[in-house]
Formats: C-alpha cells, sequence, structure tokens
C-alpha cells in the first residue's frame, strides 16, 4: 500500500497541474471503488476550481471553490497521471505522464482546464482499494476518516514528549503502537521498520518502556522520534518508494527503497557500523517486521 511519502509525492506531482484549474467534467467509468461514489459525485464536481491540493496521513485532499474537499485513498494499488496537451519541459512543474497502466482500470477521469490548455488527471486502480468522498473543509476535522488521527510525523506537533504521553503504559509492542493511526497519523509498515532500525530499537520492545513512571521520554524515545521525521523526510526527498504497484505523479518509480537498511532485508547483513548482525524477519499482527536483533533492542 503506498504510504505518506509516496501520497505526499503523488501530491506534489499533481498540484502544478490541478491547482487554479477548473474541473470541466469527471467522468466516472463505475458506480464503485471500494466504496460507492458519493451521491451526485460528478455533477458536484462539475465546473468547479481546485484551489490547492493537500494531504492528511495517506488521504489526498483536493480543496475546491465553494468549501468542498474531494478525499481520495490509492489503496492498494492507485494511482494517478496526467494527460493532454505537452508544454515545455523546462516549464516549472511540467509532467506528461506516460500511460504505463493497463487503462481498462482507469476508473475516474477528472478532465480540466487550465491555462496549458486541456490536460486529464486519470485516477487507476487495478485492486480497487481505493476511494473518493467529498466533504466540506470545516467539518473536515470531525469526518471519520480524521477525526481520530493523531499527529502528522511530518509536523511540528510530532515530539518526544507528544508520543511519551500516547505511549506512557502501553503493554502494546512498539511496532504496533507505531501503526496505530491515533498516535502517529500515516506511517505504515515500511517506515516504522526503517525507523526502528536507525533508531536500534526492536519492535518487540513495549511501548510503555519508553517512558518514565514521571510520563516523561526517555533518550531511547527520543532518538525513535527523530528517526522517525527523518525517514519520512528522506523518503518524500527521494519521491516514495516503489513497491509492486506504486508509480510517481510523473509516471517515474520512487526510489527510496534502494537506500532500505531493513525492510525487505531479510538474510542480509545489518548496515549499522560495527554490528556483524543479519536482518531478520518475523510477523506481527499478520504484517511482515524485518529488523537486526543483534543491534536492536
Amino acid at each position: 500500500m503506498p504510504e505518506l511519502p509516496e501520497v505526499e509525492t503523488v501530491k506534489r506531482g499533481l498540484a502544478p497541474v490541478m491547482e487554479g484549474s477548473r474541473i470541466r467534467r469527471a467522468e466516472l467509468r463505475r458506480p464503485d471503488l471500494r466504496f460507492p461514489f458519493p451521491p451526485a459525485f460528478a455533477e458536484a464536481l462539475e465546473g468547479r476550481q481546485v484551489i490547492s491540493l493537500g494531504r492528511r496521513a495517506k488521504y489526498l485532499l483536493i480543496d475546491l471553490d465553494g468549501g468542498d474537499v474531494v478525499i481520495a485513498h490509492l489503496g492498494m494499488s492507485g494511482s494517478f497521471r496526467v494527460e493532454g496537451n505537452e508544454v515545455p519541459a523546462e516549464t516549472p512543474g511540467d509532467f506528461q505522464m506516460p500511460r504505463r497502466k493497463d487503462q481498462r482500470h482507469d476508473h475516474v477521469v477528472f478532465h480540466l482546464v487550465t491555462p496549458d490548455g486541456e490536460r486529464r488527471v486519470v485516477y487507476n486502480d487495478p485492486r480497487r482499494f481505493g476511494f473518493m468522498d467529498l466533504a466540506r473543509r470545516e467539518n473536515l476535522a470531525s469526518h471519520a476518516f480524521f477525526r481520530d488521527l493523531g499527529a502528522e510525523p511530518t509536523g511540528n506537533t510530532l515530539d518526544a514528549d507528544y508520543i511519551a504521553a500516547k505511549f506512557r503504559g502501553r503493554q502494546t509492542p512498539l511496532k504496533a503502537a507505531l501503526l496505530d493511526q491515533k498516535n502517529i497519523a500515516g506511517l505504515g509498515n515500511i517506515y516504522v521498520c526503517e525507523a526502528l532500525w536507525r533508531a536500534h530499537l526492536s519492535p518487540e520492545r513495549l511501548a510503555g518502556s519508553l517512558v518514565t513512571a514521571a510520563g516523561k521520554p526517555k533518550k531511547e524515545l527520543v532518538a525513535l522520534t527523530q528517526s522517525i521525521r527523518a525517514v519520512i523526510a528522506d523518503a518524500i526527498e527521494a519521491g516514495g518508494s516503489t513497491l509492486r504497484d506504486h508509480i510517481r505523479a510523473d509516471g517515474s518509480l520512487g526510489y527510496f527503497q534502494h537506500s532500505f537498511s531493513a525492510y525487505d532485508r531479510e538474510k542480509q547483513p545489518c548496515r549499522t557500523p560495527g554490528c556483524q548482525g543479519t536482518i531478520g524477519r518475523i510477523v506481527q499482527s499478520g504484517r511482515s517486521t524485518f529488523y537486526c536483533a543483534a543491534c536492536q533492542k
């Protein structure tokens, strides 16, 4: 599943084309994705101007004039591409997406009127685990998708004191606590494995063990917080990771996977300087966890 850095990469790729454009028509080629589209969804988008693109956790947010917001989730295999009139390659924000996916799975097409002419933003989703919804901006914080989400790992809210308050007294394994979206929004399996490796912490360690009796973060939790923020920032800078179906908004592949130190490196040498261990794999809550038992305690 595309994780937060992948969704951030898609947002940044789509923004130059979509922001300021008008949706001439929204074409729905089926009645549903993972869930049915909202009633009169296409009609509600017709003629609307795209004010801005944003992101909350793993959700892409398309703000429209009039205060409505399109909420899009990529699910397991969803991706966007841009088609239309070519513009000079040196133009800032230009990207012309090659058709790298089976067009039979093009389920939603936003027909845009942009300063550069007609463009199309196409949502492709072979597995149809993604979905789209429509909400009012003023109601977004209380929306069922967002009301229980924790802090963003890219914002200033996420610090060691914040996590300490969430982890205090918790007997949950550390990895499970990090994947809990009520604690930190948008963290997924890949980047949790990477952050734990960077912080030299075992995924099986209890979350509460990183907090003092007085509720203060121990030094290990400070290091983990720094690792979370750093690994997310590095992944965004690298354009996300390419696993199975994920591609960037311009059709190119993310390349952070070439920097993985733990994830999907089972039986390979640990990259921690001086460590003689190897990366192992265990299953936690049905998900593969990759870590080095020699240096992650």
